[in-house]
C-alpha cells in the first residue's frame, strides 16, 4: 500500500492487434525502457509488472515516489590561488565564477582535494513532481521499440507498430495529463473486443489486472494467461485419451493471439492419419495455430486443440 510521499502507477497503451510473434519482446522492452527512464530520473523503479495481450502493452509500478529526490549540486571554479590576490582581494576570476553562478564571492566554498584548494559553488535543485516526467519517460521507451516497420494512421504523423486508440496515465487515483502517440490519456481501458466493447473506469493501478479479468474478460498477464493455454488444452486432450503436444514457441503465440483463452477440441477423418504424421503436425502448428494430440506412445490421433 503506497504511503503519503508514494503512489503507484499503472502505463497502459492500448493498439490494434499486435504481431503475435513480437509481442513478448514489445513488452519486455517497454518494461525496460521504463525502468531506464525512472532510474536515469533519480527514480527507484524497481518493483515493476508488466502486461500484455493483442490490444495492449502495460507497466505497473507500485510505491513510485511522488517528486524526485532533492539533487546536491557542486560547480568547481578556480583554484583558490589564482582566485585571489596576496592582499586576499578576490580576483577577476575568482568574480567571474561568483557572477556566473549568481551570488557573490563570499559565498563561494572551498574545496580542499589532493591536487590543490578550489572555489566551489554548492547548491541543491528540488526535484521534479514525478507527474511531469512520465510522459516523457514512457514516448522515450515506445520510442525505443524494436519495431523494423512502423506505420501512421489516419491524417497523424505519429508511428508506432499499430494504430494506438487509448493511453492510460494513472498514477494513484490521478490521471497524469499528456498526449502519447496522438491520444490523450485518460483512465479508461478497454476489455475484450466482444465480451466487453464497452469501456472500462479504472479505479486504482494495482486493481487493473482484476478489473480487466472480472469485468473485461481480459486476463493482462502474458505468463499467467500463457498458463492457463496450456493447462486448458491438457485438459482437453486428456478428455480425449491423448495428450496435447504444445511447442514452446506456439504457446508463446497463440498466447499472443486472444485475451480469454477458452479451449476447444476438434477432429478429423481417421483416414487422413495415413499421411505422414511429420505432414499433419507442422500443417496444424504452422499454419492453424493448432495444439495437436497424441497418444501414449506418441503416435498421432485424429484430434487437435485450438484456442479462441
Amino acid at each position: 500500500m503506497s504511503n503519503p510521499e508514494t503512489r503507484d502507477l499503472l502505463i497502459e497503451i492500448g493498439t490494434e492487434e499486435l504481431p503475435p510473434k513480437a509481442l513478448s519482446t514489445l513488452s519486455l522492452t517497454f518494461e525496460q525502457g521504463i525502468q531506464s527512464g525512472l532510474e536515469k530520473a533519480g527514480l527507484p523503479g524497481n518493483n515493476l509488472r508488466r502486461f500484455a495481450t493483442p490490444r495492449r502493452l502495460a507497466v505497473l509500478i507500485e510505491n513510485l515516489p511522488i517528486r524526485q529526490p532533492d539533487r546536491h549540486l557542486e560547480r568547481r571554479g578556480p583554484a583558490v590561488s589564482a582566485a585571489f590576490g596576496p592582499d586576499g582581494t578576490p580576483t577577476k576570476a575568482a568574480e567571474g565564477f561568483a557572477r556566473s553562478c549568481g551570488v557573490a564571492v563570499a559565498d563561494l566554498q572551498r574545496q580542499e582535494t589532493d591536487k590543490g584548494a578550489w572555489l566551489v559553488q554548492v547548491s541543491r535543485e528540488p526535484g521534479a513532481p514525478t507527474a511531469d516526467l512520465i510522459p516523457g519517460i514512457v514516448t522515450n521507451a515506445l520510442a525505443g521499440l524494436p519495431i523494423p516497420k512502423r506505420m501512421r494512421w489516419g491524417d497523424r504523423d505519429d508511428e508506432f507498430v499499430r494504430p494506438v486508440h487509448w493511453a492510460v496515465l494513472l498514477f494513484g487515483d490521478e490521471v497524469i495529463p499528456a498526449t502519447i502517440l496522438g491520444v490523450q490519456t485518460d483512465r479508461l481501458t478497454r476489455g475484450h473486443r466482444f465480451h466487453c466493447p464497452e469501456p472500462i473506469r479504472l479505479t486504482a493501478p494495482t486493481e487493473y489486472a482484476r478489473q480487466l479479468a472480472e469485468t473485461g474478460k481480459v486476463i493482462a498477464d502474458f505468463s499467467e494467461r500463457r498458463d492457463v493455454v496450456r493447462t486448458q488444452a491438457e485438459a482437453a486432450a486428456a478428455e480425449l485419451g491423448g495428450v496435447a503436444v504444445i511447442r514452446a514457441e506456439l504457446l508463446d503465440e497463440v498466447t499472443a493471439l486472444v485475451e480469454w483463452p477458452v479451449a476447444l477440441a476438434g477432429n478429423f477423418e481417421r483416414r487422413f492419419l495415413d499421411v505422414p504424421a511429420e505432414a499433419l503436425i507442422s500443417t496444424m502448428q504452422d499454419h492453424q495455430r493448432y495444439f495437436p494430440v497424441v497418444d501414449g506412445h506418441g503416435r498421432l490421433l485424429p484430434y487437435f486443440i485450438t484456442i479462441t
